[in-house]
């Protein structure tokens, strides 16, 4: 059993259950939460970067990052945890790619900075590389049996654009068109594509606790009559609904105020009742909150057990309805929301803590959630 996990008694329904550690019963009458354990234990935060970070779809950032035909746009896949160095390019036809931003020849990074470029060399020894990662040409390699092989192109990571958004994953478990299938039936009527960003309501948050107990506290909305006051006056709390998908789960927050609600098509799946907020979630650390007046999106990203970074990235699309509604002070839901997590990680590391039971009406997400978690832990 993995060392800092105290399984609760009411989890195991076998001796194989007990084996595992952290199962979690698939009946929400009958589950009990991740034990503390989870959420305190190094070797099984490393363990998440490979059996669940590295299998799922991850943010890589909207389409300006090449803003052009022959670019290059280097990066870090979450830095803290998988650390991979990838290269998004746009080739010269305009076709997007991501790449591996380690040359095949002695591992050095390829491209370091952003910008045009017509082709990707290796500044150790000059290697190059189309902008779709096929292999060109190498210097002193001209007596090099069965030379070049595939092994001598940069790896290809599949890709996946949803509006102004790119998205990729190191290698993907589940496609990620199903998931927003399910987001454009409820959001699809918004212009997405003509969103504008706004810097000055994007910032990063770091917060003081383990990446899952932030998920866990945004998947369900339990807490807000107790924990936001302001955002308990914006929606109603007894309306508030949870719908489950197979790998994310989406939050309806509905409101009296005709003001401050979407205005919805006539067949819209919700046409004809008053949606403040569309809070939709892709496992495991993507939140896409839409209001009436544009798109929040943040992105959890571990540090270490202990701390967490939230990215708050912000797209405008009726400046008009700004701060109003469930969709008003952000910043201050989540300080809100920084502190309720923050107590709970202390809570996590109680030797008289192990586990809760959920409400089946009100914690379905994290529920869900936790049934994700412990699958890909398996």
């Amino acid at each position: 059993m993995t060392p800092g996990f105290l399984p609760h008694e009411s989890f195991h329904n076998s001796v194989a259950d007990i084996n595992r550690g952290y199962f979690v019963h698939h009946d929400i009458h009958k589950a009990s939460t991740l034990p503390s354990g989870f959420y305190r234990d190094e070797a099984l935060f490393r363990a998440s970067a490979n059996k669940i970070f590295a299998t799922t779809w991850q943010y890589i950032g909207d389409k300006s990052l090449v803003p052009l035909e022959a670019y290059a746009y280097p990066f870090t896949l979450l830095e803290h945890l998988l650390a991979e160095p990838l290269v998004l390019t746009r080739d010269q036809d305009g076709k997007l790619h991501c790449l591996s931003n380690v040359c095949t020849h002695r591992g050095h990074i390829v491209v370091l900075n952003p910008g045009r470029q017509k082709r990707l060399t290796c500044r150790y020894h000059g290697r190059c590389f189309a902008l779709d990662g096929q292999f060109r040409s190498m210097p002193a390699f001209e007596n090099v049996e069965n030379f070049p092989t595939h092994g001598d192109h940069l790896p290809r990571l599949p890709l996946t654009e949803w509006g102004p958004f790119v998205f990729t994953s190191l290698r993907p478990a589940f496609p990620l068109e199903a998931f927003l299938e399910e987001m454009n039936r409820r959001i699809g009527f918004l212009p997405v594509e003509s969103f504008a960003y706004d810097s000055s309501r994007s910032k990063d948050y770091l917060v003081n606790a383990h990446w899952a107990l932030y998920c866990d506290n945004y998947l369900e909305g339990f807490h807000i009559p107790f924990v936001h006051k302001d955002l308990d006056a914006a929606i109603e709390s007894e309306t508030y609904e949870t719908v489950l998908f197979d790998h994310g789960s989406l939050q309806i927050g509905y409101t009296t105020n005709p003001g401050e609600a979407f205005s919805l098509p006539v067949d819209h799946p919700d046409a004809g009742r008053q949606v403040a907020a569309y809070y939709f979630w892709l496992f495991p650390n993507i939140m896409f909150n839409f209001y009436p007046w544009g798109l929040s999106l943040n992105i959890v990203q571990p540090i270490r057990p202990d701390r967490t970074r939230v990215m708050f990235r912000t797209w405008i699309s009726d400046p008009s309805r700004l701060d109003s509604g469930a969709g008003a002070q952000l910043d201050k839901v989540e300080r809100e929301d920084e502190l309720v997590v923050e107590n709970v990680f202390r809570g996590m590391q109680s030797s008289l803590y192990t586990s809760g039971r959920f409400s089946p009406s009100k914690e379905k997400g994290v529920h869900h959630f936790h049934r994700l978690l412990s699958e890909s832990m398996q």
